[in-house]
């Protein structure tokens, strides 16, 4: 491919879902094809875009990031969302894990605290034709008791603990992950409410952005 040919973004989504998601075990089939399918490069700034399916985080501005692709597929692994599930998303960003879970879910609610990214992944869901999928502006770490409950619930930064309101807002049976620790370093956490009790199992070590809200930093 010369520089000056446009990039082939299909041709650069199949090759990270093959050796990025594929190859260091992602096996669920319908996350795969929703990362196979879901644009990420509409999510990237223009000056990152010719990086998008690179192996890493990228800046999206304002202190923020779009997660690695891997760490996006595997933490939507573990919440394992089901095509009649609703949905809620800490940390909206980009608009990119969004938009994924309105490939997998009947309803998601993002909540994104930057007003101006909001707006911008709104845009773009908009765009890509996802009804399903409402960006909030708001404290993530509040969730957002208007739509409860949630059979997941996602969080996409750093948190000192699982907050309360989440815990509360999710369904009997329902799964909550999300990155708990430090603000240096996190390990991902998968807590299932039973009984009205979260019982937890902790993955892999990983670093977030730190949550910026009551409940957060």
């Amino acid at each position: 491919m010369h520089n000056d040919d446009p990039p082939n973004w299909e041709e650069q989504r199949k090759m990270m879902v093959q050796h990025q998601l594929r190859g260091r075990g992602i096996s669920n089939q319908r996350i795969l094809e929703a990362m196979g399918t879901v644009p990420r490069e509409k999510f990237v700034p223009i000056n990152y875009r010719h990086a998008t399916y690179h192996d890493g985080a990228l800046s999206i501005g304002y202190g923020q990031t779009i997660s690695q692709p891997y760490m996006v597929a595997f933490m939507l692994q573990l919440l394992d969302p089901q095509p009649g599930d609703r949905v809620l998303e800490v940390g909206a960003g980009s608009g990119y894990q969004a938009a994924l879970l309105g490939q997998l879910c009947q309803e998601v609610y993002a909540i994104e605290i930057i007003d101006t990214l909001a707006e911008r992944a709104r845009q773009t869901v908009q765009e890509l034709g996802y009804d399903n999928v409402h960006i909030i502006v708001g404290d993530g770490s509040l969730g957002h008791p208007a739509a409860e409950p949630y059979d997941g619930i996602i969080v996409a930064a750093a948190t000192p603990d699982i907050a309360p309101p989440w815990q509360e807002q999710l369904t009997e049976g329902g799964r909550l992950v999300a990155p708990v620790g430090s603000q240096g370093a996190q390990r991902c956490l998968v807590a299932a409410k039973k009984h009205g009790e979260l019982g937890i199992t902790e993955s892999i070590g990983c670093i977030f952005v730190p949550l910026v809200g009551e409940h957060g930093w």
